[in-house]
């Protein structure tokens, strides 16, 4: 989560500055200045160390350089989420929260020196190209990676749109590293898709938390109702699977859809702006038609405030592994050159008091890792239909074929929370 000074009023929040550069939240929030004397010591070592780069380094380097480059410097060390943001950076930022901006697709942090993928965006070129969540970057062309800062990592990603670029990536449970050559292009996310899994059963689908993601969730809702029998849900899936985050509103919008009251999420740090709690109003907008939420990963941020509200609350059953436990607050404080810097302020909690940083959501059901495959057909057992001079289906075989074709999914983890919401609802009858 982060939030911003004098330049954007809204709220927001996000996963990692990444080749996406979503934002995470943002409110406008005034910094009180520490009264503690300065450090005249250790700032007259800084005076040697800066006058000695200016008379010895091998090539002439201006002041503005090295002030600069001290800068990123200090916010590098502190942790994986603070860095420092030139005015074209900024830019990029901002336009990430509105769902469109140029590069490959992915939300990236920064790992023993090497570029992480945090998750592959849907629909862009890295998700199309392979890019997977967990993926080691450790060269962008011919450079080597490591040395680099997460900045002048994603201003190699990022560049003209149908211009390429090499990754070489190390996997888990690959041999050796593998290259993927991606065409950069202009990243249009769409935040909410929808459809019926079956009649009575919604699907929705949260790439990332957007200005508008809790109206688009609305409308996905109304659509899917007016699609059910009664104009109502009996169970929804909310997949949030490598969503790297977003803003704050939405994320609390969102949850605020499915809850009819309490408290959503709380932030706590040092400095009394950073410390905020929202909460839910009434009508969920389900009237408690059951949810399963799918995590994993490459869920992080936004994407954990909501599992962590709707498991809190148990209006959701959290399924899939665990996630990525982004739980810290950035505060965007812009600068006089146009500028930013993105600072870790707080850390978020859930409704009972959760600190997932480093942790993650555990899901209450965990699904392992698994990958269906067709079987050939000498493979496959002989059906009632197989056999010869068979009675036929009243209802006609091709209609019953058809109505089973439409709810299976190679998407193992979906037909698990398909199938336990269609338990509960048993249960319940």
């Amino acid at each position: 989560m982060s939030f911003i000074r004098k330049t954007l009023p809204a709220i927001s929040m996000g996963a990692v500055l990444g080749v996406m550069m979503s934002v995470g939240g943002m409110v406008l929030a005034e910094k009180e200045r520490s009264a503690s004397s300065l450090p005249l010591e250790d700032l007259k070592a800084f005076s040697e160390v800066f006058g000695q780069i200016k008379a010895s380094y091998v090539e002439e380097i201006s002041d503005h350089d090295l002030l600069e480059n001290a800068i990123k410097g200090m916010l590098t060390g502190l942790d994986p989420h603070s860095t420092y943001l030139d005015k074209k950076a900024f830019k990029e930022l901002q336009e990430g929260t509105r769902g469109e901006f140029g590069g490959l697709g992915i939300e990236v942090g920064m790992e023993d020196g090497f570029v992480k993928v945090i998750t592959p965006i849907d629909d862009t070129p890295a998700f199309k190209a392979g890019v997977e969540a967990g993926d080691l970057v450790i060269r962008l062309d011919k450079k080597p990676v490591k040395g680099m800062t997460l900045s002048d990592a994603v201003k190699i990603m990022r560049g003209k749109p149908g211009s390429d670029i090499l990754l070489t990536i190390i996997r888990e449970g690959e041999a050796k590293p593998l290259k993927i050559t991606i065409t950069r292009d202009i990243i249009k996310v769409v935040s909410v898709k929808n459809r019926m899994l079956e009649p009575g059963y919604g699907y929705v689908r949260i790439a990332s938390f957007q200005t508008r993601t809790g109206a688009n969730l609305q409308e996905a809702l109304s659509k899917l109702k007016k699609e059910s029998e009664g104009d109502q849900l009996k169970g929804l899936v909310l997949d949030l699977r490598n969503n790297p985050g977003g803003l704050l509103n939405a994320a609390v919008s969102v949850s605020d859809i499915f809850l009819n009251s309490g408290l959503i999420v709380y932030t706590e740090g040092r400095i009394e702006h950073s410390k905020m709690s929202f909460k839910a109003g009434p009508d969920d907008a389900l009237k408690g038609a059951p949810i399963v939420v799918l995590i994993n990963g490459g869920s992080a941020s936004a994407s954990e405030i909501v599992a962590g509200a709707l498991q809190d609350h148990k209006r959701a059953v959290i399924m899939g592994t665990q996630s990525f436990g982004k739980g810290s607050v950035q505060t965007i404080l812009g600068n006089n050159k146009g500028g930013a810097i993105k600072l870790t302020t707080a850390r978020y909690f859930t409704p009972s008091g959760r600190s997932i940083q480093a942790e993650g959501i555990t899901p209450d059901v965990v699904l392992s890792k698994v990958k269906l495959e067709k079987l050939d057909d000498d493979y496959i057992s002989i059906k009632e239909k197989d056999l010869s001079k068979h009675l036929a289906n009243p209802d006609g075989e091709d209609e019953v074929a058809k109505k089973k074709a439409a709810s299976v999914s190679d998407d193992y983890p979906l037909n698990e929370a398909l199938n336990l919401l269609k338990g509960i609802n048993i249960l319940r009858k």
